[in-house]
C-alpha cells in the first residue's frame, strides 16, 4: 500500500533530507585522489550527527540477509553498483565514486546518491556520470499528478538506452517515510502507463543504477557490494521527492 503524506509529514521529510543535501555538499570537498574510503564514512556519521541525525545505513538488514550493513554510507567505486562498504580501499586518478546517504531524523528518512569523479576520469565515465544524472531528472519530470507509476520507469529506461548505457533491474526506487524502504518499488525500466495513478502526497526515492556495459549485476561475498557481471563502470543518482499540485517537490536538494 502506498501511504500518502500530510503536509507536516512533508516538512519532516524535507527536514531530514536536507540534511543528506548538507552531507553531500561537504564530502564533495574530500573526495580526491589518496583519501580512502572509510575517511570519507567517517565524516559523513560526523556530519549527520552534528545535525542531531541518525545515520540510516548503519546496523540496517534488509529481509534474507544475515548482516547488517557496518558503515554510515554506501560507497561503490568503478565496478561497483551499488551498497560498497566503506574501508581501506584509498581512492585514485580517474576513478567513479557512487556515495550513497540516508539518514533518519524525527521518525522520517532521507536517501539520496551521487557519484562523482575523482581527478580526470576518461570521457567514458564522463559520459556515464551526465547521462545517469540526466536520467534521474527525466523521470523525475514524470513525477506528476495523473501520470503512473511506469512512467517514471519507461522515462528512465528509455533516456539510458538511447544514450547507449543499460539499466540495472536488480535493485530499484522505492517509496520512503517513516521506513527507509516503503511501497511501491520503483523499476528504472519497463513499459509505459502502468502501476497506480500518482497521487499527491506520495514520497519517492528515485534512483538510477545505470551501467556502461551489461545490466547484470552480481552481489559479492560480503553479501553487500553488488557490482557489474562484465566489469564494466556504473554510475546511481538518486533523490527523494515529494508529488504536490505542481511540479515534484526534490526534497533532498539545497
Amino acid at each position: 500500500m502506498i501511504t500518502i503524506r500530510s503536509k507536516r509529514e512533508i516538512d519532516c521529510l524535507r527536514r531530514s533530507n536536507q540534511i543528506v543535501a548538507s552531507v553531500f555538499r561537504e564530502i564533495k570537498k574530500m573526495v580526491r585522489p589518496g583519501i580512502t574510503t572509510k575517511e570519507l564514512d567517517r565524516e559523513v556519521e560526523r556530519l549527520i550527527k552534528a545535525h542531531a541525525g541518525i545515520p540510516a545505513f548503519k546496523g540496517y538488514r534488509p529481509l534474507g540477509y544475515q548482516s547488517e550493513f557496518p558503515a554510515s554510507m554506501c560507497i561503490s567505486v568503478n565496478e561497483e553498483v551499488v551498497h560498497g562498504i566503506p574501508g581501506p580501499r584509498k581512492l585514485k586518478e580517474g576513478d567513479i565514486v557512487s556515495l550513497d546517504v540516508g539518514v533518519l531524523l524525527d521518525g522520517y528518512y532521507g536517501d539520496a546518491a551521487i557519484t562523482l569523479a575523482v581527478g580526470t576520469v576518461s570521457e567514458e565515465a564522463k559520459r556515464l556520470l551526465e547521462i545517469t544524472e540526466k536520467a534521474l531528472y527525466v523521470g523525475i519530470e514524470k513525477a506528476k499528478l495523473g501520470n503512473r507509476l511506469s512512467d517514471i520507469s519507461h522515462a528512465i529506461q528509455a533516456y539510458a538506452e538511447e544514450n547507449g548505457f543499460s539499466v540495472v533491474r536488480d535493485f530499484v526506487g522505492h517509496g520512503i517515510g517513516k521506513s527507509l524502504h516503503e511501497d511501491p518499488q520503483i523499476p528504472n525500466f519497463g513499459p509505459p502507463h502502468q502501476g497506480p495513478r500518482l497521487q499527491q502526497g506520495m514520497i519517492f526515492a528515485l534512483e538510477p543504477m545505470v551501467n556502461a556495459g551489461t545490466w547484470q549485476v552480481t552481489r559479492l561475498r560480503d553479501e553487500w557490494t553488488v557490482v557489474t557481471a562484465d566489469g564494466k563502470l556504473s554510475a546511481h543518482f538518486e533523490h527523494s521527492i515529494a508529488l504536490t499540485d505542481g511540479d515534484p517537490e526534490i526534497l533532498s536538494m539545497e
